[in-house]
Order: C-alpha cells, then structure tokens, then sequence
C-alpha cells in the first residue's frame, strides 16, 4: 500500500468539464454571442493553447484575461475580458460538481490509511472555494495550489514544498494520479514520481509522456494506490 496519493483536482475528481461548460455557455449567451456553439468551440481552443503556454512557464493572468476577448473577437463582438473573466471565476468559485464515485474513493483510501494530498494547477480562491462547496476537502492532509506556490505543473519547483512538509514522501511510498499527460504525469516524472493516468475517456496516449500505470475508473485507481 502507499502512503501518500497526490490527487489532481480537476476532471480527476472535481468534475470541472461540467461547471465549465455551464459558465462559458451562459456567458456567451448573456453577451449575444451569434453561434453559441461556435463560440464555444472557439473558446476551448484558444483555451488549450493558453493553458499549454502556461504550463510552459508563461504568465497565469494576462493570458487568462485574454481568452474571452479573443473569443467574443472571432465572433465579431468587442467585450471587456477582464471583466468577464472576473465573472467567469465567480462561476468557478461555485462548481462544486463532484465526479461519480470520488467521494467513495476518498473514503476507502483515507478508511485504509493513505495519506492524500491535492496537487493542483489553478487560482487559490477558486480551488479552496470548490473543495469546501464539494464536501471533499476534508478528506486531505494538504492542499498545494499553483497560484499560491509560483509554479504550475509540470515545473518540477511546484511539488518542492510537497517534499519539503513530507520528507518521508518518496518515489516507492507515493503516486501522483491525474488526468492530464502533460502537466500531471510530466510533472510526476520530472520529479522522479510514478503516477496513474486517469483516462476514463479511455483517450489515446500519443506516446509524448508515459505514465506509470493508467486507470479507467476510480475502482483501478484504488486497487493500484493499495496494492
């Protein structure tokens, strides 16, 4: 069994493609936009390439404040960005949407003895906010929070002050689980972590980042985390 589980937050536990999706719809709605689902497919894409530039190292802020301006923009429509970001977050700050079968998850691992920590990309008062609005925040013995270190994954600086309040925490007692190749399992690997890609979509894997183990449902994650 291992003794640490570091949890991503989003779409590996917290269901933020539903909250996401709901916020962006009524956004471009309540803005007039044309083609709410050209707007939307819009929004994703740029938002993809934002997130990648961040993940790179790129500034967090300036970059989010830009990606409904540049959606609205591609439909013909000039809107304050900053202003709908800001709206856009408070919308986020209360997706308290849960996936089916985390808290069962949390449980029988926390039951068992697994020390689980969150290790998460995103804005501190949004990710605090949806992990007390969920009910699931206190089934962790750490929070690590993008935003409030400095660095986002997969920089391998933001899992330094998980190591540091867990000295005993090492590559044999420990898996980082997540859903996304590029900041969760790189992450785990630039730091010498093994890690569980959760793939419930069952997406393939074009080979850039390998993950330790995968799992489609949270039943392959717990088996794993306590074998």
């Amino acid at each position: 069994m291992k003794k640490y589980a570091i949890f991503d937050l989003d779409d590996t536990l917290l269901d933020f493609t539903r909250g996401e999706t709901e916020g962006i719809t009524a956004i471009l709605k309540k803005y007039g936009a044309p083609d709410v689902q050209r707007g939307f497919d819009t929004y994703v894409h740029l938002n993809r390439e934002i997130w990648q530039r961040i993940e790179q190292g790129a500034p967090r802020q300036p970059l989010l404040n830009e990606r409904f301006a540049l959606t609205f923009n591609a439909l013909g429509i000039a809107v304050d960005g900053v202003a709908l970001e800001a709206e856009y977050n408070d919308m986020l700050n209360h997706n308290f949407y849960t996936l089916p079968g985390a808290r069962r998850l949390l449980d029988h691992l926390k039951t068992a003895g697994v020390q689980l920590l969150i290790g998460t990309n995103g804005t501190k008062h949004t990710q605090l906010s949806r992990l007390a609005g969920s009910g699931i925040g206190t089934y962790f013995d750490g929070v690590y929070i993008s935003q409030d270190i400095g660095f986002n994954k997969p920089d391998p600086r933001f899992f330094a002050p998980i190591f540091a309040q867990h000295p005993d925490l090492t590559a044999a007692n420990t898996l980082m689980v997540g859903d996304r190749l590029q900041s969760d399992i790189l992450g785990a690997n630039n730091v010498q972590l093994p890690s569980i890609w959760y793939n419930p979509q069952h997406t393939t894997n074009p080979g850039t980042y390998q993950p330790t183990f995968e799992a489609a449902d949270f039943a392959t994650v717990t088996r794993l985390v306590l074998a």
